[in-house]
């Protein structure tokens, strides 16, 4: 295991070695999820596992949990929650490679370098709820009601009308 998060990596290699790394690093490193937070503040907590599954495909098992700020789209107002992600990447070099990806992992196109910090942050990014809602904000919504109803006026030139009848 390793607390370091190297920039890179050479994901085959990775997986030759059955090679590991856990840590911890800021939210506000992935800027891409901040923009999309009520505040850049927490962290995320990580563990990559390069392997081999039962078929002999590289993969790479993420597990990240991250506390944001989210912004509820019923209040408008910023929540805490947690984001998290348990997910087994099947490492591929062309999309016709993507068949031999076991059922239950999704295929992880590698053509180069592998970024393990975007690696983390698209996860999370996937993991973030498509309409974020606070938890109990319910009792925030008052059913819709019509508008009470006025009591019918006069016009402002019916007495005219009277005179012009005379």
């Amino acid at each position: 295991m390793s607390a370091h998060l190297p920039e890179t990596v050479d994901a085959w290699r990775m997986v030759a070695a059955q090679r590991s790394f856990s840590g911890r690093l800021p939210v506000s490193r992935l800027r891409r999820l901040t923009d999309l937070l009520a505040s850049p503040e927490g962290w995320v907590d990580y563990r990559l596992q390069f392997d081999r599954d039962a078929g002999g495909t590289p993969t790479l098992h993420v597990v990240v949990s991250a506390d944001v700020m989210l912004v509820c789209q019923r209040t408008l107002e910023p929540f805490a929650s947690t984001l998290a992600v348990d997910q087994m990447l099947g490492l591929v070099t062309d999309e016709a490679a993507e068949v031999a990806v076991a059922s239950g992992s999704e295929p992880l196109l590698v053509q180069g370098p592998l970024l393990l910090e975007a690696v983390i942050e698209d996860e999370l990014l996937l993991a973030m709820p498509l309409i974020a809602v606070r938890p109990g904000s319910e009792a925030a919504l008052q059913p819709w009601q019509p508008p009470p109803e006025q009591p019918a006026r006069e016009h402002p030139f019916a007495a005219l009308g009277q005179l012009k009848q005379h």
